[in-house]
């Protein structure tokens, strides 16, 4: 993952993308807008993706696209024709204002035959940004540390029970004649739960650490 150098440390504390594909349609003034957005961490991924939209929306009027991706160090827009300054920089904009890295946005238009003027169409391309992004689900993923337990399954339902808490992740539960149990919590509760689970248990189990990795919050 990009947010993990070579020796696999993290190298930023959040990481705030769109969890999958998606499309919101919304119309303005006889025009309909079709927000299209989805994560893709390199260009060429996200070219395809506006190959696709254009591909399967041959007969718009406009395929107006933004992506914005490695924290900005790579962006591009199109206004496909509309405009300049009236499409592709309010879709990207609404990217960056949207804290969002790793995303492209496509808007399809269809002219509905009246004019909407240059603020008309800032206003409906920004809308359907929007909407685009909200379909594709905003996640936020931070910084965890993994932690692998071997307990009795007494002591189990109790670190169970403190996981759900802080809504830790189970990644694996192996039962044979103890329970082995792979988690993990946000990394700011890393020495707290650590603590926790020695206090439950009164010394017996601890929690070991053997990774570490991004996660949604």
């Amino acid at each position: 993952m990009k947010s993990i150098n070579e020796n696999g440390s993290l190298l930023n504390e959040k990481y705030i993308t769109v969890r999958r594909t998606a499309r919101a349609t919304f119309e303005e003034r006889r025009s309909i807008f079709i927000g299209h957005a989805g994560p893709f961490t390199d260009p060429d991924g996200a070219m395809d993706f506006v190959k696709k939209i254009k591909a399967e929306y041959s007969d718009a009027t406009h395929n107006v696209y933004a992506y914005y991706l490695r924290g900005g160090a790579v962006a591009r827009y199109s206004d496909d024709g509309e405009p300049q300054g009236t499409a592709g920089i309010p879709v990207l904009d609404v990217i960056k204002k949207s804290g969002c890295d790793d995303v492209c946005v496509v808007v399809t238009r269809y002219f509905g035959g009246t004019l909407l003027g240059a603020g008309g169409l800032v206003r409906a391309y920004t809308e359907a940004a929007k909407r685009a992004l909200e379909a594709a689900e905003i996640v936020t993923y931070g910084s965890h540390t993994v932690f692998k337990i071997i307990a009795t399954y007494a002591d189990y339902q109790k670190i169970l029970h403190e996981l759900n808490k802080i809504n830790g992740i189970v990644d694996r539960t192996d039962f044979n004649e103890s329970v082995e149990l792979v988690a993990a919590v946000k990394q700011e509760l890393q020495q707290a739960f650590i603590d926790v689970i020695g206090d439950i248990t009164a010394g017996r189990v601890n929690a070991e650490i053997i990774g570490s990795r991004f996660d949604c919050i």
